[in-house]
């Protein structure tokens, strides 16, 4: 077992003062069995100050420089350099409670047969809360599975490198823009594996509850995230039924809940992006996203 029983995998590029707060954050929990992976994609050296304030209070904090571009090739990167027994991949403008890794912590000694742990994203927290519940493998292959965003999500180092990590081809500066941590999650449940969610752990990231900015570009978005989707349903095999009502559902339900007419674009957006995802991962997979690995910059 190592020595350090919590990887905080911290992916970023482009910002500064939300960094500064994860990061504060991070140093003001109520444990100190952790470490931090920062994955630095800047080309400049703004996080240094931060890095530095983290550092002196004691907690070990890797810096480390990425050429390259890509959320999930920086985590798979980071996951090389980790060390914990657990690993955990928070965004850069994420930021914990206090107590919220002493509660992960917990939860994995409380039950010694989980391999994850899923905590709550407070600011966007909906449906099954409770008391917690055991992710179903069926019930995510047929996407009623529950929320697990990556920032929320804690797992034994061990399986996730035993599965190789994130699928680089997928996520946030990819072609298939979503998705990785959906695909994670589907095949660590394929191993037998327990995932469990855990209300009481909670973890804060912005969230605005109606999308701001110029249609065009949220349309952009949403189609990119939608073709992550799309090759989800491939990769996964996932049932005809399921896929027939996600390329649906995205035009008929917003129209049924009499919907503005923005937002409905960016819904239909989001279905053509399911259907491109879909048609170019069945056509090769990789056609779209060379296998490149990721470079650290000296």
């Amino acid at each position: 077992m190592s020595s350090v029983r919590l990887t905080l995998i911290l992916a970023t590029v482009g910002r500064s003062a939300e960094v500064a707060t994860a990061l504060r954050s991070f140093a003001s929990q109520t444990t100190r069995d952790f470490e931090v992976v920062v994955v630095d994609q800047n080309h400049d050296d703004r996080l240094g100050p931060f890095i530095a304030e983290m550092q002196a209070t004691g907690i070990c904090v890797k810096h480390i420089k990425m050429r390259e571009r890509g959320l999930a090739k920086a985590r798979n990167l980071g996951l090389a350099e980790s060390e914990g027994d657990f690993v955990a991949f928070p965004d850069d403008d994420c930021w914990y409670e206090q107590d919220t890794i002493e509660r992960v912590i917990d939860t994995f000694e409380a039950r010694p047969g989980l391999t994850g742990v899923v905590g709550r994203w407070v600011e966007q927290a909906r449906g099954r809360e409770g008391n917690g519940y055991r992710f179903s493998l069926a019930e995510w292959r047929s996407f009623r599975g529950g929320d697990a965003p990556s920032i929320t999500l804690f797992l034994k180092r061990a399986l996730v490198n035993e599965l190789g990590g994130f699928d680089p081809r997928l996520g946030v500066g990819q072609w298939y823009g979503a998705g990785e941590e959906t695909d994670l999650i589907l095949r660590v449940l394929a191993t037998g594996a327990e995932i469990w969610h855990e209300p009481s752990i909670k973890v804060h990231h912005h969230f605005a509850s109606i999308p701001t900015g110029e249609t065009s570009a949220l349309c952009r978005a949403a189609r990119s995230r939608g073709r992550g989707v799309g090759a989800i349903y491939v990769k996964h095999k996932i049932s005809w039924k399921i896929i027939a009502r996600g390329f649906v559902s995205p035009v008929v339900v917003p129209l049924l809940r009499g919907t503005t007419y923005s937002a409905w674009r960016r819904s239909l957006a989001m279905c053509l992006g399911r259907i491109e995802g879909f048609v170019a991962w069945r056509r090769d997979g990789t056609s779209r996203q060379p296998d490149v690995q990721s470079e650290v910059a000296p």
